[in-house]
C-alpha cells in the first residue's frame, strides 16, 4: 500500500512561522558572531522576524504535521500570539542591557528568538517526547539569559540557580513521561487517554503507576509555572536575571507552561481528573496565599513582582480546575491581560533602574513629581493586576472567578478574593510611595523617560485599557481557542 508524502507527514507548511523565526535567529546570532553590530540593529532585525512570525502565524491553516507531532489549532494560535508579543516587549526594551556587553550583543537577542521558537513548539506539540525536546530548546536558552550579566553576582547565582533546579526539574518530568509510557504504551495524548480508558475499564480503578507518574508531571510542570511549593528559584532568578528577561520569564515562560499543562492533562489525563483536580486546586490555593503574603514584605520591585507572579499563576488556575471551555477561555484572556500589566510594570522598572541604578521599592518615592507620565503607566499596570475596574485584569478576574464558580469551587474563588485584598496591600504600598511619599526622602531631579519605552509603555496601556473596556473580541477569541481542543 503507497502512502503519499502528504498523508505521511501532513501539512508542512504550519511550521513555516517557526521555522522563519528559527531563521531569524540564526541571522542574528551570526550578526553578533561576524561583525560589531549595534544593540538598536540587532534588536530590530529581531523584531522584524518577530513581526513577520506572527503574520505568517495569523495567516497560516490550521491542521497536523508530522502525524501528530505537531498541532496547529486555534487554541495554539493564542498562545503562541501571547509568547510572541512577550517576545516584541522583551527586544524592544533589550537594547540597553545588551549594550552593556558590547561582545554578546548577537548572542542576547539569537537566544531570545531561539527561546520564543522552542515555546512555540511546545504550545503545538501532540505527543509527550516532541514536547519535552521543545520544553528544553526553550528552558535551556533562558538559562543563558537569566546568567547574561555574567560579571554580576547575582546574575550568575541566577543562572547558576535555574539551571541546578530546572536540571532536576526536568530530570523528574522526564521520568513521569517514561511511567506514562510504560503504563499505557503510547506518547500521544489522545492514545494514553484510550489506554487509561481501558486500564479503568479492565482493572477497575488506575494502576499505582499512574498516581507516582501524574505526581511527577505535576512537579515537573509546577516548576515551569513557579508554582508552591516549586517556587524555590522564581524570586532569586528573577531579582538576578536582566529584568526585560525576568518580564519574558514571568510572561511568555508561564504561557508555554500552560498551555502545554492543557494539552497533557485535559488530553491525556482528562479521563482521570478526579485523581488530580483536587491536587490542582490546592496548589492553586498555595501559590494565591504564599504568593501574595510573602509578597508584602520585599524591598525590591523585582522580588515583589516575582511573588506576585506566583500569586497570579494560582488565580489562572482558579479557572482551570473547572475543566471546561468557560474555564479555558477564561484562563486564556487572563493571561492575555496578564501580559500586558506584568510587561508594563518590569519595563517602567527598567526606567527606573537605570536612573537610580537599583530596585529597591524605596526608589519609587515621588516619582509622580520626577516623572508623572512613567508615574501614571505604572500606576494603571498596578491597578491592572489588582484587579481594578474598568482595566483588563478585573475583567481577567471576573471571568476566572465565575468560571471556578459554575463548577462548584466556591472555597477556591474565596481564597482568590481573600489574598486579593492582600495584593492590593502592596501593590498600594508602591503607589503611595510614588504619590505620596514626603518630599524631602527623595531626589528631585527628573528621571529620564526615552521615547523608545514611552511607544512600548503607551501600548501596553493602549491594550490594557482596550481590553478592560471593550472585552467582547478578545473573550471570543479566547473562547474559540478553548474549543478548539476540548472534546
Amino acid at each position: 500500500m503507497n502512502i503519499s508524502f502528504a498523508e505521511m507527514y501532513g501539512d508542512l507548511s504550519l511550521i513555516i512561522p517557526e521555522v522563519v523565526l528559527f531563521i531569524f535567529a540564526c541571522l542574528v546570532l551570526a550578526m553578533g558572531a561576524f561583525g560589531k553590530r549595534a544593540a538598536g540593529t540587532m534588536a530590530a532585525w529581531s523584531f522584524i522576524g518577530l513581526v513577520i512570525t506572527t503574520v505568517l502565524l495569523i495567516t497560516s491553516g490550521r491542521g497536523q504535521a508530522f502525524g501528530i507531532m505537531f498541532i496547529a489549532d486555534d487554541f495554539a494560535l493564542a498562545f503562541k500570539l501571547i509568547i510572541l508579543v512577550a517576545a516584541m516587549f522583551t527586544v524592544a526594551s533589550s537594547i540597553d542591557t545588551a549594550n552593556k556587553f558590547p561582545a554578546h550583543r548577537g548572542e542576547y537577542f539569537g537566544v531570545v528568538l531561539l527561546s520564543a521558537v522552542g515555546m512555540m513548539f511546545m504550545v503545538s506539540a501532540g505527543e509527550l517526547l516532541s514536547m519535552y525536546v521543545a520544553l528544553e530548546l526553550a528552558t535551556v536558552s533562558l538559562f543563558v539569559l537569566a546568567a547574561y550579566k555574567k560579571f554580576d553576582t547575582k546574575s550568575a547565582e541566577a543562572g547558576l540557580k535555574y539551571v541546578i533546579l530546572g536540571a532536576i526539574s526536568s530530570a523528574v518530568m522526564l521520568y513521569g513521561i517514561a511511567l506514562m509510557y510504560g503504563l499505557t504504551g503510547s506518547l500521544e495524548y489522545g492514545e494514553i487517554k484510550d489506554a487509561l480508558l481501558q486500564l479503568r475499564f479492565s482493572a477497575g480503578e488506575f494502576p499505582r503507576g499512574f498516581f507516582v507518574a501524574a505526581v511527577l508531571l505535576i512537579a515537573g510542570f509546577g516548576f515551569k509555572l513557579s508554582l508552591v511549593p516549586f517556587h524555590m528559584w522564581a524570586p532569586d532568578v528573577y531579582e538576578g536575571a536582566p529584568t526585560p528577561i525576568t518580564a519574558y520569564l514571568s510572561t511568555a515562560s508561564k504561557a508555554a507552561g500552560l498551555a502545554v499543562f492543557l494539552r497533557v492533562f485535559f488530553g491525556g489525563l482528562i479521563i482521570a481528573q478526579t485523581e488530580w483536580l483536587m491536587i490542582l486546586a490546592a496548589l492553586a490555593a498555595l501559590a494565591m496565599i504564599v504568593g501574595n503574603i510573602t509578597a508584602v514584605v520585599q524591598k525590591n520591585i523585582k522580588r515583589m513582582l516575582a511573588y506576585s507572579s506566583i500569586a497570579h499563576i494560582g488565580y489562572i488556575l482558579v479557572a482551570v480546575v473547572a475543566t471546561n471551555a468557560a474555564g479555558v477561555s477564561a484562563m486564556t484572556f487572563y493571561m492575555i491581560a496578564y501580559l500586558f500589566a506584568n510587561m508594563g510594570a518590569f519595563i517602567v522598572a527598567i526606567v527606573v533602574a537605570q536612573k537610580t541604578g537599583s530596585d529597591l521599592i524605596m526608589d519609587y518615592s515621588g516619582l509622580s513629581k520626577r516623572s508623572p507620565m512613567l508615574a501614571g503607566y505604572m500606576l494603571i499596570f498596578l491597578l491592572s493586576l489588582t484587579g481594578i475596574p474598568p482595566l483588563a485584569g478585573f475583567v481577567g478576574k471576573y471571568y476566572v472567578f465565575m468560571a471556578a464558580i459554575g463548577q462548584g469551587y466556591m472555597w477556591l474563588v474565596l481564597v482568590a478574593l481573600l489574598t486579593s485584598v492582600i495584593a492590593l496591600y502592596y501593590y498600594a504600598y508602591v503607589m503611595w510611595r510614588m504619590y505620596f511619599a514626603k518630599e524631602g526622602d527623595y531626589p528631585t531631579d527628573p528621571v529620564p523617560f526615552p521615547a523608545l519605552y514611552k511607544i512600548i509603555l503607551s501600548v501596553a496601556v493602549l491594550a490594557i485599557l482596550i481590553i478592560g473596556v471593550y472585552p467582547g473580541p478578545f473573550l471570543d477569541f479566547a473562547l474559540t481557542a478553548a474549543q478548539s481542543f476540548l472534546p
